[in-house]
């Protein structure tokens, strides 16, 4: 009898899972980038001399839905859209790089670029900005900046966004919404092709789901 209560147990443990994650597509299913997490059960039969019909069931991750979404023009100067396979380097919360498709780049009071609270990564490390500056950013990930009273022929480079392409097959899902490169193995060669990439952005406002 407590052997058929585990196992009921498990089932009603992993659907809750299930309906977490299909809870949380649902709240991000208008946040910029946002990728929905897929989510699947499958069967686990028990390996042993008593009861060998009793199944238990287990949580598989498939990966996310890499499907783009529809543009939005939202009129601010930061917001960018990535196409093709293109990703935005980000800062991971354990430092590492990690990779975003969410193009609504932030300021924060520092003047550091960030996307939901990760700093932004360009070529040469994070990229920070004068204080009060106009900002402005190229198709090209070129961001330049205009400090407040100079005139316009003294707009300044000041960094460049680092494009990254990765297929969805290459890249893999963090707890945090961030995604990172799948490796063949630990500490060896990607598998995907991290650096900057010939992609190019859509800037101007532009915004993509």
């Amino acid at each position: 009898m407590d052997h058929a209560i585990y196992t009921a147990m498990g089932a009603a443990s992993q659907t809750l899972n299930q309906q977490a994650v299909t809870a949380s597509n649902l709240a991000n299913a208008s946040t910029p980038g946002f990728r929905a997490q897929l989510n699947a059960l499958r069967a686990v039969p028990v390996e042993g001399l008593s009861l060998p019909t009793r199944t238990l069931v287990t949580a598989s991750t498939p990966g996310a839905d890499m499907t783009p979404g529809k543009m939005d023009y939202t009129s601010r100067p930061l917001d960018v859209a990535l196409q093709q396979d293109g990703w935005l380097a980000v800062q991971s919360a354990d430092g590492s790089e990690g990779y975003t498709r969410n193009g609504s780049i932030q300021v924060d009071p520092t003047g550091q670029l960030t996307i939901q609270g990760h700093p932004v990564i360009g070529e040469a490390g994070p990229i920070a900005v004068p204080e009060g500056a106009e900002i402005t950013i190229a198709a090209d990930g070129t961001i330049s900046a205009l400090n407040p009273g100079d005139p316009a022929n003294t707009v300044a480079p000041v960094g460049r966004l680092k494009l990254v392409k990765a297929t969805g097959s290459e890249v893999q899902r963090g707890d945090d919404g961030i995604f990172s490169f799948k490796r063949r193995n630990p500490g060896h060669a990607w598998a995907g092709t991290p650096g900057r990439s010939n992609l190019a952005c859509d800037v101007g406002g532009s915004g993509r789901q």
